[in-house]
């Protein structure tokens, strides 16, 4: 999400009430509160019983409902809390209590609020509104004890693929038997109809080190007691976060299963050398007075405005408040806990720069404690103001303040596609002239560089960056228009086959500068959403990725595939350091418009190649490159591209057709 892009839900999914927040002194009210350090864990059973804690510290009473189902019916007993120290209540029963379900109901200021399975449910049934006693170690796939994710020393040695569940694996064309749930990536041998392959042999075949999951934690949106509804949601409105989605299980009924097929998914993923990054929501909840925080500790978890009223930086009628320390702790313990129970490799935050600096200091801090290899980005930006001042937010700007975590480049997106709000703007890829700099400032990561003028950037003015570990480059992602669709609204009168081929310019550009790549899932097959930007909930006609585009479109994924393999077997574009940035690309002066011309030279980051010359033509003419006089091996050329070699070249004078990359390599 950026910028505007989910408001459109906003006021429809989500039912906003009245805050019952005073306006006076909201923030010194909540200062006053007491706190408890990592308290994330509502129920526990051990030898001498279950145990039941929550963390609500203006309640005047609290009681645990225990059902027996997971829905329907009442109550089969009710426990009262005790009041405990630092906002907390306790108790306890002898019983292990496996198989039960349970809820709280928070009596505050004399009116009993709904129940709510809590904030920390890790287990939950149908729809996700009673939480479930059960045991994890029951969950766990033969083999979890030895599973590991890939082994990622630089978060730039990652190429990311982001897909969502039900895209890449609902179409008939899949060949996949469990579509759009986890255990559609736990199948082997999937094939399109042509006889191609599909699903993970897919990704294993293309070449990417990590895919970049949607939401998976439990959401608001589908009704998983109805999914033959086939209904369809991102799921970018969270409602227990550290429990997963149960519409992408094949029984959301038994709480089990949900866990047990999505570690499944995890280690078959793992089995294959691939990662998995979990896109996490923590910047808003799906309901405002009925979320679970709300019902757990009322007005606490988010910001406000002078008034009273919720403030809303994320578009979606409220944002948390991670500057509160329990609203903190629940972040930073929450990722802990999903990359410890269910080995996630990195997380990707849904418009970050809604919290603090030192909010995302500590997760990436804490995440590296327990892997090495696991990294964390997001959003650099908010989608609307905030109470929280610029200088404490998460921004694109304040990356350099941040140890281990990235941002995306809406620079290099904007500047290679054209404006992402404005269909029918083209970008430097599509032939219009004045994004020369803004490209520039993407090769570099957006650090500085002797040849890079800031002034002339289309978005940023400075250079934001202190390395290009802190910076993901892309054109497209689930948000607005795919970049087969952006192309086929930005150029009027083209043929496919010149959209294939600006596609090709736009990704050669993203996957050769410095930084980490990122791709939306299906653009190697050339996928389409029908011209329809924020497609959250449309149907699976709209975002399913159809196969059969393999077969059709095999040119433009074998240059995919060669691209990523170049990317991976050459350091060079993958530099850690700024001063490495500075010292080894060198740009040409160029007065041709559309055309950047540069070279990665001394043997880059280790690089078995001593230069490689790269020109992108964006124009719709001819350019002619002096290339110095050399033993070259031409790697890409007029839209192919070979990590291998297309041949040879002595340099001189080198024609490089419109719409094209050239890139050229030697060794000596």
């Amino acid at each position: 999400m950026h910028f505007n892009i989910h408001t459109i839900f906003a006021a429809a999914a989500i039912g906003i009430a009245a805050p019952t927040i005073m306006a006076q002194d909201i923030d010194s009210r909540y200062a006053s509160w007491p706190v408890c350090e990592g308290h994330d864990n509502e129920v526990k059973v051990d030898p001498t019983g279950t145990h039941f804690t929550l963390w609500s510290p203006e309640a005047d009473a609290v009681r645990v409902m225990i059902y027996d189902t997971d829905r329907n019916g009442v109550a089969s007993d009710t426990l009262d809390m005790k009041r405990g120290d630092k906002g907390t209540w306790y108790v306890s029963v002898p019983e292990k209590l496996y198989g039960k379900f349970y809820t709280f109901a928070v009596t505050t200021g004399g009116k009993t609020l709904a129940e709510t399975p809590g904030i920390w449910a890790k287990a939950v049934g149908t729809n996700g509104h009673r939480a479930a006693i059960i045991n994890l170690n029951t969950t766990n796939p033969e083999g979890w004890d030895k599973d590991r994710g890939p082994e990622t020393k630089h978060i730039t040695d990652a190429v990311i693929y982001e897909m969502h569940h039900r895209d890449f694996s609902i179409d008939p064309s899949s060949g996949i038997v469990h579509k759009g749930k986890f255990l559609a990536l736990t199948e082997p041998g999937t094939k399109s109809p042509e006889g191609l392959a599909t699903g993970i042999d897919h990704l294993k075949e293309l070449g990417v080190t990590h895919v970049h999951i949607l939401p998976s934690y439990d959401y608001n949106s589908v009704d998983e007691a109805n999914l033959p509804s086939n209904q369809y949601n991102w799921g970018y409105d969270p409602y227990n976060y550290n429990a997963p989605e149960g519409s992408y299980s094949t029984d959301p009924a038994k709480p089990e299963t949900r866990i047990r097929e999505m570690k499944e998914m995890v280690k078959a993923l793992h089995d294959a050398g691939i990662g998995v990054v979990m896109d996490v929501v923590y910047n808003h909840t799906a309901d405002n007075d009925g979320s679970n925080f709300s019902l757990t500790a009322p007005g606490y978890f988010y910001r406000h405005r002078a008034d009273g009223s919720y403030s809303d930086a994320s578009g979606c009628g409220n944002e948390t408040a991670s500057d509160r320390k329990m609203m903190r702790d629940f972040i930073v313990n929450s990722v802990k806990y999903w990359a410890k129970e269910y080995h996630i490799d990195g997380f990707r935050f849904d418009l970050m720069a809604i919290h603090d600096i030192e909010t995302m200091n500590e997760v990436a801090a804490e995440l590296k404690k327990i892997n090495p290899s696991i990294f964390v980005y997001g959003e650099g930006w908010t989608a609307g103001d905030s109470p929280l001042p610029a200088a404490q937010r998460a921004l694109k700007e304040n990356v350099d303040k941040m140890e281990g975590v990235a941002v995306f480049s809406d620079d290099i997106r904007d500047a290679v596609k054209g404006h992402y709000s404005r269909s029918d703007d083209q970008g430097f890829a599509t032939g219009k002239p004045g994004n020369e700099e803004t490209v520039k400032i993407g090769i570099v990561a957006s650090t500085a560089h002797p040849q890079v003028d800031y002034a002339k950037g289309n978005n940023s003015k400075f250079a934001y960056a202190g390395a290009p570990t802190e910076i993901i480059n892309y054109v497209s992602c689930h948000d607005d228009l795919t970049l087969t669709d952006k192309l086929a609204a930005s150029m009027p009168g083209s043929t496919e086959a010149d959209r294939q081929r600006a596609a090709r310019l736009a990704q050669t550009i993203v996957f050769t500068s410095q930084g980490t790549p990122f791709m939306f899932a299906g653009e190697e097959v050339f996928r389409d959403k029908k011209g329809v930007h924020n497609s959250y909930k449309s149907p699976d006609s709209i975002n399913a990725i159809d196969w059969s585009l393999k077969a059709k479109n095999k040119g433009q994924y074998d240059y995919y595939r060669n691209l990523i393999r170049l990317r991976r077997e050459h350091p060079a574009f993958r530099m850690t350091s700024a001063d490495e940035v500075a010292k080894n690309i060198v740009f040409d002066k160029v007065k041709a418009p559309n055309v950047v011309s540069y070279s990665i030279k001394n043997n880059a980051n280790g690089d078995e190649w001593k230069e490689i010359k790269l020109v992108f033509n964006g124009s719709t003419s001819p350019f002619v490159a002096k290339i110095p006089r050399g033993e070259w091996t031409i790697i890409a050329r007029d839209g192919e591209l070979n990590p291998d070699g297309l041949g040879t070249s002595k340099g001189g004078t080198v024609v490089v057709t419109p719409t094209s990359a050239l890139i050229l390599a030697r060794t000596k």
